[in-house]
């Protein structure tokens, strides 16, 4: 038995009906294109093309700009039905709309770079923030890159390596942090395409999201214009909100697809032993509905956490979305582990999705907050409440 691996999308609550319709046409992308690029281990020009055309790169750029003007409660919404569709795919969307997103609302990127961006996003060109190095891992925890950016006349050149870079091949642009004279970070934006770029295919047999891309990105003295700089600054809470949102979004999205394929497979399924669809069975019943349960718990905190940070952009509201990212991968990971146990043998083959989607929901677990940061913010914004 074959099953279709992509369910119908949920609801887009909180969008206007030309968002609506921009997402469900990347939702269209994403699913067509899944496929080849899991198999091919990248993100393929078809998909990167298709990616393009869709228009979500418009999503959260500022209707003023240009865009569609997503809030964070829609773009949480868009993101849920594309990690339905695919999560591999859906983050290289994830990658470019959260930057944008966090971009325009903080406000810490100079007018030229912030026009660049919006630019980029009118024409369907595909960013990414590149942070992550070898030797740094995820920047979250602080610590300063390795990728050197040195002055040069009115410019900059910038020489290192970023990894983990998210749909490598298919990106157009790259925001780039490098450490600067004096040890302080700039993020300049270089074109993939400019002389010095590499992309180093490192994401060969990945356990997860093969289909992303995500390779290593070499710079050799790229050269980089003033004007497309960024000077230090502190980090903005946008920036933790649009990216915690993107993420949970994507793998809650893909806990719901392990739902939906196990209940499919419930219902469609007859053993001769049986003579009745699994379904009818109460130990099939249970776990479908514990699933459900949890999933959609996760996704009223997310909503909920969306709403506040949209009311209020403050530090304050982000403990709660610190923690809905953290409940919605581990949610995702519950959903799919507990899906794959339910279907048995069947889960294992490819003609359901659920080993692809049990390997995809661990890859939740390391984006940053990590489980634990993401709670004890939320506990700790709740004992000082007291």
């Amino acid at each position: 038995m074959t099953l279709p691996s992509s369910p119908t999308p949920p609801p887009l609550e909180g969008l206007s009906p030309e968002a609506q319709a921009v997402t469900a046409r990347a939702v269209q992308a994403v699913h067509a294109h899944a496929d080849a690029c899991e198999a091919a281990g990248d993100v393929t020009p078809g998909a990167a093309a298709a990616l393009r055309a869709s228009g979500y790169t418009r999503l959260t750029l500022p209707r003023g700009a240009g865009g569609l003007g997503a809030s964070l409660t829609g773009y949480a919404a868009a993101q849920l039905a594309l990690g339905q569709a695919n999560a591999a795919l859906a983050l290289v969307l994830a990658m470019h709309t959260h930057v944008v997103g966090a971009a325009f609302q903080a406000r810490t990127l100079p007018g030229p770079l912030l026009e660049a961006l919006a630019q980029a996003s009118r024409d369907g060109r595909l960013v990414n923030a590149l942070a992550s190095e070898p030797e740094l891992g995820s920047p979250s925890r602080g610590g300063l890159p390795r990728t050197v950016a040195v002055p040069d006349g009115d410019g900059w050149r910038v020489t290192g390596r970023k990894t983990w870079a998210t749909g490598a091949r298919a990106l157009d642009l790259a925001l780039v942090s490098a450490a600067a004279p004096g040890g302080e970070v700039v993020r300049l934006l270089v074109p993939m395409d400019a002389p010095g770029v590499g992309v180093e295919p490192t994401w060969t047999g990945a356990l997860a999201l093969r289909g992303s891309g995500s390779h290593d990105v070499t710079f050799a003295e790229v050269r980089v214009p003033a004007e497309h700089a960024a000077p230090p600054g502190a980090p903005h809470p946008a920036s933790s909100a649009w990216f915690w949102t993107a993420v949970a979004a994507t793998y809650l999205g893909v806990g719901f697809a392990a739902l939906h394929a196990l209940t499919r497979y419930a219902r469609e399924r007859v053993p001769t032993a049986l003579g009745a669809p699994l379904a009818t069975l109460p130990r099939v019943q249970e776990n479908v509905g514990r699933i459900a349960s949890e999933l959609h718990a996760a996704r009223a905190l997310l909503e909920d956490s969306t709403r506040g940070w949209d009311a209020h952009p403050t530090p304050g509201a982000l403990p709660r979305l610190a923690a809905a990212k953290a409940h919605a991968t581990g949610a995702a990971v519950n959903a799919t582990d507990l899906a794959v146990r339910t279907a048995g043998g069947a889960a294992l083959m490819p003609a359901l999705p659920l080993e692809r989607l049990l390997r995809d929901a661990r890859a939740g677990l390391t984006h940053p907050p990590s489980d634990e940061v993401g709670y004890a913010s939320l506990g700790a914004a709740l004992l000082a409440d007291g």
